[in-house]
């Protein structure tokens, strides 16, 4: 069944993509707000939520692109029947204000694009507590 897209736009407090990218780019960064354990294997990346002593959930994404200070784009490997499904975070510019903002672009079932909307909007507060970027 084809998934359906779901874009969200933060605008971000961060004046520099470079610092922004050092949170979206890699294990260490995705790790203080993402998930609770992220490592890197090459271009596959685990995500692990949960600790050790309760339930947990991993699961496995392939980076597909990544442009540096600029966007990374993921596919989760329970994906990979979906060709069109991805997920990315992008760093923009806005002409108008020169303000950056974070672009999310995401994939999941009709029934549940509401709850990724919302884990997305708990991920970003998270990101906003321990770096403080979002306005």
């Amino acid at each position: 069944m084809r998934k359906h897209i779901l874009k969200k736009e933060y605008p971000l407090s961060a004046k520099s993509p470079k610092i922004v990218w050092e949170m979206i780019s890699n294990a260490a960064g995705l790790q203080k707000w993402l998930a609770d354990v992220v490592t890197e294997n090459g271009d596959e990346w685990t995500f692990t939520w949960g600790h050790p002593w309760t339930e947990r959930d991993t699961k496995v994404s392939k980076v597909l692109e990544l442009e540096k200070y600029d966007h990374i784009k993921l596919k989760w490997d329970y994906q990979e029947d979906d060709p069109d499904a991805y997920w990315e975070m992008r760093i923009e510019q806005s002409e108008l204000t020169g303000n950056l903002n974070l672009l999310i672009t995401d994939y999941a079932d009709a029934e549940d694009l509401e709850d990724l909307s919302g884990l997305w909007d708990a991920n970003m507060e998270r990101l906003h507590r321990v770096s403080g970027f979002l306005l």
